[in-house]
């Protein structure tokens, strides 16, 4: 790919505190990641700094305030400088405003960057919620920013690894309420978007699983009425107007066949049916030292006018500046927002 045609990735610091300028380390570190886009990153450039030194990643931070100005160049990490963190107060593995502040202001500009065009897609490091709202920002995470700041109405989570991805029709809210979501409308609405996001992804003809909402997707009506009056008439529907989708499928087997390759996306009812499978499969627990090693998987925002994929984990400050964060998740991020990048550009 020519290096001019290389998609611009605007990579959030995340939570300063946390693991995110670590793992940006790590992944800017890479040949891979400059042979597929151009990177920057939206936040600190004194943070980004210390992380290379703890690391001994020999790399240079090269602090710009125009994305005009970055060089792109493995061995130098462009830093899109806000100068949002006072180094002098500064403590690492501990909830701070500042850091909370640090952490919106980065998704902002990113936010910013993509809306006039000068990226091409946004990938974010984990903030943490605690710092967030002691900074005065009170959103519930990242989906929520980006959505305020791109005035987007209608947006959806979508959960992603390699082979499972998985789109939720509700996701915070109770058991009891996430069940009466359960609507034809909104099912036919995260399917659109579910389909649109493996287009985007170079799928050309996806093949989406939906679904039940009940122990064996009701069993023709003994364990329940939602697959009957709300899941199969949107699945109906979907047909109808040339969607490859199948269902209602029972959910103790549908994700088992989407992770072996039968559906290239899943329709989850709701939150804990869609993450627990998928976490299930991508979080790696270390027994011997009782940390969790790896977190494989992406949070993609859908719906919005730019491109959000994210790691799908934490700040994990108790591990933060130790230099043995994993960076699966972020360079699976990057991956995802190149595909992304790319295929909308088609």
């Amino acid at each position: 790919m020519n290096t001019t045609t290389k998609p611009i990735l605007a990579i959030t610091m995340g939570d300063p505190a946390g693991i995110g300028p670590e793992i940006i380390v790590k992944a800017l570190s890479r040949e891979d990641t400059y042979q597929k886009c151009r990177p920057l990153v939206s936040g600190d450039a004194a943070i980004i700094e210390l992380a290379v030194s703890q690391m001994n990643a020999g790399l240079k931070v090269h602090a710009i305030n125009d994305v005009k100005d970055a060089l792109f160049e493995l061995g130098t990490i462009d830093v899109y400088d806000l100068h949002c963190v006072d180094m002098s107060t500064f403590k690492q593995g501990e909830v701070q405003p500042q850091c909370g502040n640090a952490a919106f202001v980065s998704v902002v500009k990113a936010i910013e960057l993509a809306m006039s065009g000068d990226v091409d897609a946004t990938v974010t490091a984990p903030l943490n919620k605690e710092a967030l709202h002691k900074a005065g920002h009170n959103f519930d995470g990242h989906t929520e920013i980006y959505a305020h700041f791109t005035n987007t109405k209608k947006y959806a989570m979508l959960l992603a690894d390699e082979f499972l991805r998985v789109i939720h029709v509700s996701t915070h809210v109770s058991l009891r309420e996430a069940c009466d979501r359960v609507k034809k409308p909104r099912i036919i609405e995260v399917t659109e978007l579910i389909d649109d996001a493996c287009h985007q992804f170079g799928i050309e003809h996806p093949h989406i699983g939906i679904a039940g909402l009940n122990p064996h997707a009701s069993d023709g009506g003994l364990f329940g009425w939602e697959e009957e009056k709300e899941i199969s008439p949107a699945v109906e529907e979907l047909k109808a107007r040339g969607f490859n989708v199948e269902g209602p499928v029972s959910p103790d087997s549908l994700f088992a066949k989407a992770r072996c390759g039968k559906f290239d996306g899943v329709v989850a009812m709701y939150h804990d049916q869609g993450h627990i499978p998928f976490k299930v499969v991508g979080f790696q627990w270390n027994r011997e030292t009782g940390r969790m090693e790896a977190s494989k998987g992406v949070n993609i925002t859908l719906g919005l006018p730019i491109i959000r994929v994210s790691v799908d984990h934490g700040t994990a400050f108790d591990v933060a500046g130790k230099g043995i964060a994993s960076a699966e998740g972020l360079l699976l991020a990057i991956d995802y927002a190149t595909k992304m990048a790319i295929n909308r550009k088609k």
